[in-house]
């Protein structure tokens, strides 16, 4: 393997430049190279896995809370969905009955409907 040459080192500059290092700018050839790392604040919503973590909870709690607790979030919003739309469904329907009795109910249903509003009047 003495036989092969040398393969050629390429180096990324800071400005996200590649080139050979025997052709680097003598700027850039010596001193450390400087790494900035940006540390952020954790999001909102691991409050509770902080306060977990904290007060002595094992990582398996936190764990649960972390997988938990967007399923949970995500069942309810499933399950109030479609609560409201059953909602929307029994209005429409109250509605449809409602419209069929009415055209549907001749002079007995009429007056069946005035013998029950007179009857509500005398009770109260």
């Amino acid at each position: 393997m003495n036989h092969l040459p040398e393969p050629a080192r390429v180096v990324q500059l800071p400005d996200s430049r590649h080139v050979y290092a025997d052709q680097m700018p003598a700027t850039f050839q010596a001193g450390p190279q400087v790494v900035h790392q940006h540390i952020h604040q954790a999001a909102p919503d691991r409050t509770v896995q902080r306060l977990a973590l904290g007060s002595g909870v094992g990582a398996g709690a936190v764990a649960a809370g972390v997988y938990f607790g967007p399923l949970l979030v995500a069942a309810l919003t499933a399950m109030a969905a479609n609560i409201a739309f059953l909602a929307f469904l029994a209005l429409v329907l109250g509605w449809g009955v409602h419209t069929v009795v009415k055209a549907v109910g001749g002079d007995a249903g009429t007056q069946a409907a005035k013998n029950v509003r007179k009857a509500r009047r005398k009770r109260g």
